[in-house]
This record gives C-alpha cells, sequence and structure tokens, in this order.
C-alpha cells in the first residue's frame, strides 16, 4: 500500500508513478549564488529552463513543482514522493520564489522538481548543490 500526501489528505492505494524529464531539462538557483554570505531572511529563486512549473497534483507532460533540499545528505529515495520535513521543503502551489529564515551557519542548498505527485522525475532534474553562509 503507498500512502502519498496532497495537503492534508493521504491517498490510499495510488500506484507511485515516475514521469519522464527532457535529456536538456535544468534546474538551478538564480539567487542566492554559491559561496554567497547571506542574512538570516532571504529570498531563495529558483530557475527552471526546458520543462514547465505545474502544482502538485496537476498532471500535464513536462512540468513539475520545486522542492528545496537543506542539509540533506545523503539524498532520499528518488522511486518515491520526497517527504516533507523542515529540510525537505515542499512548493506544490507552483512557487518559484520563497522567503526563508535560518539559523547563523553554512547550508548546502539543492532544488529537486517533482512532478504532480511529488516524485522525482526520470532522469532527475535538480540543480547543483550550492553551499551558503548565513550570518
Amino acid at each position: 500500500m503507498v500512502f502519498l500526501c496532497f495537503g492534508l489528505l493521504p491517498l490510499v492505494g495510488v500506484a507511485v508513478e515516475r514521469s519522464p524529464a527532457p535529456q536538456d531539462a535544468r534546474l538551478y538557483f538564480i539567487t542566492p549564488q554559491n559561496g554567497e554570505h547571506v542574512p538570516n531572511t532571504f529570498t531563495v529563486r529558483f530557475g527552471l529552463q526546458g520543462m514547465g512549473v505545474a502544482p502538485a497534483g496537476i498532471n500535464f507532460p513536462r512540468t513539475g513543482h520545486h522542492h528545496l533540499l537543506i542539509n540533506v545528505d545523503p539524498l532520499p529515495d528518488f522511486a518515491n514522493p520526497l517527504p516533507a520535513s523542515n529540510q525537505i521543503r515542499h512548493f506544490g502551489k507552483g512557487q518559484t520564489e520563497t522567503g526563508i529564515k535560518l539559523d547563523p551557519g553554512v547550508y548546502h542548498l539543492k532544488l529537486v522538481l517533482g512532478n504532480h505527485l511529488h516524485i522525482p522525475h526520470i532522469p532527475p532534474v535538480m540543480s547543483k548543490t550550492i553551499t551558503i553562509t548565513v550570518e
């Protein structure tokens, strides 16, 4: 039995499906940039080329929604929906930027595009990991 969650309602018995992604799809950070020092409250802007953005639950070809991974190592199993946590933040409404607040320190950030079921595509569409310092 598979449990998937959209909002607060779990779906029972839904088949886990991965969506194809174009080989040239690219996900990246517009801001912040790798090595940047940022205040404890800052804006993260997501960049995407070769695909479109659609909210979770909307199944259109060549689309997905963003997930921000904060200090996630190792990466989660991409054959399953990405779990929601303080370290794996979901942007299932189709957001392309967010305000974020972090305690001072060094952080490793990565973006992963998920399909309508929060499952990374095949091949996975993800950014390079960037390192930032929160002051």
